[in-house]
């Protein structure tokens, strides 16, 4: 049974979709569709977009989620409804506010998007934080706890200290069950 590694397993941030600072949701999102149209490696496609600095450095990630939270209107976010639950109120009760709210100031969806995709990605990207960082010569081991222990759907692979792919979750549950497949059929075979 082959050991994976990470550097086996990454997408090269060559490969990866990328908009620099200052590009808009629209720039990101063209971005992870031209990513994915290119990247035939996998069935699983890329589901966030690295935004860079000037020097081509990772300071953010924006996912599909944060793109649409992005696009949601301000006045119906759920930050101002969700603090009544520090009162006691249920999740249940707190949604149901939010729906109402979302009726009233009903916006149509293709107005969202209009002005949804000229404002720029930094207002809605997330920047990574110590634990989504995973060294290229680290066992797989260590990934799939970092992955784990942070709810992550990606870590960021250095080397040297430089950002140099990106370890998608998908990608190592994959891995992790063709292992377990190897496994169960190497256990049917030496049944009796």
């Amino acid at each position: 049974m082959k050991d994976f590694t990470i550097k086996e397993l990454m997408v090269p941030i060559s490969e990866y979709a990328t908009v620099d600072q200052g590009a808009t949701l629209f720039d990101a999102i063209s971005a992870l569709e031209k990513a994915q149209e290119v990247y035939e490696y996998s069935k699983y496609t890329h589901r966030a977009i690295l935004v860079l600095d000037k020097n081509q450095q990772v300071i953010g990630k924006l996912s599909q989620l944060d793109v649409l939270r992005a696009i949601e209107p301000r006045e119906t976010r759920a930050e101002d409804i969700t603090q009544l639950s520090q009162y006691g109120f249920s999740p249940k009760f707190i949604r149901s506010l939010q729906a109402q709210r979302r009726v009233i100031q009903s916006v149509p969806l293709r107005e969202l998007c209009i002005k949804g995709a000229k404002l720029p990605v930094e207002e809605f990207m997330q920047s990574p934080t110590e634990g989504e960082y995973v060294d290229i010569n680290a066992p797989l081991d260590i990934a799939v706890h970092q992955l784990v222990l942070g709810e992550h759907l990606s870590l960021l692979v250095t080397e040297e200290k430089k950002i140099v792919g990106i370890l998608r979750l998908t990608d190592v549950f994959a891995t992790v069950f063709h292992m377990m497949r190897e496994t169960e059929s190497m256990q049917t075979e030496d049944r009796p």
